[in-house]
């Protein structure tokens, strides 16, 4: 605390003066610096608004990104059930397919060696007459 000196009048006037202007100019002072700092306040709260903001962005993008993600896998998996099973029943189709043509050479096969059988009887009969045939003209002559 200030302590002043006495004149006749009572306190020196000089160092009241001179204490009121400092401490005027200290008071101006801490008011031009509490303004600053409700500005650097107000400026900072802005900006946290702001940041605030965008993290709600940035959150809802991210959900918006992660559901866009579990609807393409969900839709891959589909797609791939899809392709299984299409291949399953192409395969299966190949395989029935494939099974029948063999089925069908196998009997064409048996036909094949029966109609050979056949076609061997016949020739050896035709030879064999043709023998006696043969045969029958050396004993004519």
């Amino acid at each position: 605390m200030k302590k002043f000196n006495t004149s006749l009048n009572g306190y020196n006037k000089l160092e009241v003066n001179n204490f009121v202007n400092e401490v005027t100019t200290e008071y101006e002072n801490m008011l031009l610096k509490l303004k600053k700092q409700d500005e650097d306040i107000k400026n900072l709260q802005q900006e946290l608004e702001k940041y605030k903001n965008m993290e709600s962005t940035l959150n809802r993008a991210i959900v918006v990104a992660e559901d866009a993600s579990n609807q393409i896998k969900r839709v891959a998996r589909d797609e791939a059930k899809g392709v299984i099973e299409d291949a399953k029943r192409n395969a299966s189709r190949i395989v029935n397919d494939a099974l029948l043509k063999a089925d069908k050479i196998e009997q064409d096969a048996e036909l094949l060696k029966r109609r050979v059988v056949i076609f061997k009887r016949r020739l050896k009969s035709v030879v064999d007459e043709q023998n006696e045939f043969i045969d029958s003209i050396n004993e004519d002559y």
